[in-house]
């Protein structure tokens, strides 16, 4: 097959997909990757499934997978925090997901070059996802979108923060705000697949259980383990793209420079790097790359790589545990700015700075970072996204605030606004 028969095969393998009650597709729009080993993967259907909150919901995976030993697509809420660490979480949501879910599925395609692969399943499925015929609508959702903080009062929080860390409380911290809709409607798959369009990623995915739904067009990887390593790719660095490629190159060269945007990525992988070691054969933890620049169809980021050798004595399912939430998300001391998270945030994060991804029979494993993502509630009619940065002493907030628009853009874009 063709990229175009490939493509076209894809869009109705998702259409057949999000027709049951269970499903997810993890797919790297082709970007290169030494550690991602499919293009696409969408699995469909459940045999079983694992739905537990926090308290101790990571020893039930642990013996769900010990149970199975089958593939496993699965959510790790951020909410799991108040397990792993002693926290809890004072706001509520109308999103409503669970904090941990995870099922395995009933077939699972496989999409590499221009090969099409049934890894489980009757392989008579490509002939009758072959005849279907794909829906196509151009109605663009009706959404009164709202915001949790005016401009001012995000300013204003972001000052609020700085004294903590002008204090010593903390270095850093990830303060994010949540875009809503009430009484919305949207076709999920529609608006899943325009968003992958306008913002291709390489840990984009759609994610339905039941009626709720994650459409995700996320560029950041949490954690993965090939065989006994475990490799983490935090981002912390953004720089708005110029359609001018001259200046595009420039704002590139600039970020990779920008003593701000280092200071923060490094705050980071210092994290990252302490939290791998819980999971690491001693003196195995490294960082493979630092201040990387990877160019997104919106943005420039600044991304580093950390790995490890996973000790042979712990489980690869605590390893997970040992890592979450991920440092790019909280922030550094990391309990210390999970605790202030909940203080200054105005809503529940729930699966919001999650992470969704797969698991495989030999316990190798790929989650992403649930960000730029839009999160719905097909039950609730209400639909949310979140956006945010990380402040530290440094960080100027009226620009914070800007540059939380711009991570919003491709989503406000896609939801006609």
């Amino acid at each position: 097959m063709n990229n175009a028969e490939i493509n076209a095969f894809k869009q109705k393998a998702l259409q057949w997909a999000a027709s049951f009650e269970v499903c997810c597709c993890l797919d790297s729009n082709k970007y290169s990757d030494p550690y991602t080993q499919y293009d696409c993967l969408i699995a469909i259907g459940s045999e079983q499934t694992l739905e537990v909150n926090a308290g101790n919901a990571f020893d039930k995976l642990h013996s769900f997978y010990e149970e199975h030993k089958d593939w496993m697509f699965g959510l790790l809420s951020y909410e799991l925090k108040n397990e792993v660490e002693d926290l809890s979480s004072r706001h509520t949501d109308q999103l409503n997901f669970p904090d941990l879910f995870f099922f395995i599925p009933t077939y699972i395609i496989a999409l590499q070059g221009e090969q099409i692969k049934v890894i489980k399943g009757n392989p008579s499925i490509i002939e009758t996802i072959d005849q279907i015929e794909l829906n196509h609508s151009t109605t663009k959702p009706n959404l009164k979108i709202e915001s949790k903080f005016d401009k001012e009062a995000y300013i204003n929080t972001v000052e609020k923060l700085k004294t903590h860390i002008k204090r010593g409380d903390i270095y850093e911290v990830n303060f994010c705000q949540e875009f809503f809709a009430n009484h919305a409607e949207i076709i999920a798959l529609e608006v899943y697949n325009e968003l992958n369009i306008l913002s291709p990623t390489p840990f984009a995915g759609f994610f339905k259980i039941n009626h709720q739904y994650i459409l995700s067009a996320t560029p950041e990887r949490f954690l993965c383990k090939r065989n006994n390593r475990l490799i983490s790719q935090p981002i912390k660095g953004t720089a708005k793209r110029s359609k001018n490629p001259v200046q595009d190159e420039q704002i590139k060269i600039a970020l990779k420079s920008s003593i701000k945007e280092q200071s923060e990525n490094v705050m980071i992988v210092d994290l990252v790097r302490n939290d791998l070691t819980k999971s690491a054969v001693a003196g195995s933890v490294k960082v493979d790359e630092l201040f990387g620049i990877y160019t997104f169809p919106q943005v420039h980021q600044m991304i580093s790589t950390i790995s490890c050798e996973i000790n042979p004595t712990i489980h690869f399912i605590d390893a997970i545990k040992n890592t979450f939430p991920m440092g790019s998300m909280t922030g550094a001391p990391k309990i210390k700015a999970m605790e202030l998270i909940d203080v200054y945030e105005k809503s529940k994060r729930g699966a919001f700075s999650g992470s969704f991804g797969c698991i495989s029979p030999t316990g190798d494993f790929d989650f992403n970072v649930i960000i730029r993502s839009i999160l719905y509630n097909q039950k609730e009619h209400y639909l949310s996204f979140q956006v945010g940065g990380a402040i530290t002493y440094a960080a100027d907030s009226e620009a914070e605030y800007e540059e939380c628009l711009l991570k919003a853009s491709a989503i406000l874009k896609v939801l006609g606004r």
